[in-house]
């Protein structure tokens, strides 16, 4: 893939992957699946190129959104604890 590519990915990941409850992360994942491939398109980055590095881009985004979930949970925590 090219280095374009990994950075449009990188970021917009970063931009968009936000914590969302375990029980939206599916639909959350799917919706902004179709929005990076569109984005993508828009930039000149083909949807093949991406998935050729990384796979299936829906899968991807669903496990960042699962990071940033328990990262999310593990800050809650830490804030009560501290209280």
């Amino acid at each position: 893939m090219s280095e374009h590519a990994i950075e449009f990915l990188r970021g917009w990941i970063g931009e968009k992957v936000h914590c969302q409850s375990h029980a939206r992360i599916e639909k959350q994942a799917e919706t902004l699946a179709r929005e990076c491939a569109a984005k993508a398109a828009e930039v000149g980055i083909p949807l093949e190129d991406i998935q050729e590095e990384v796979g299936d881009i829906q899968e991807l985004i669903a496990s960042r959104l699962e990071e940033a979930a328990e990262a999310g949970e593990n800050q809650q925590a830490s804030s009560k604890a501290a209280e």
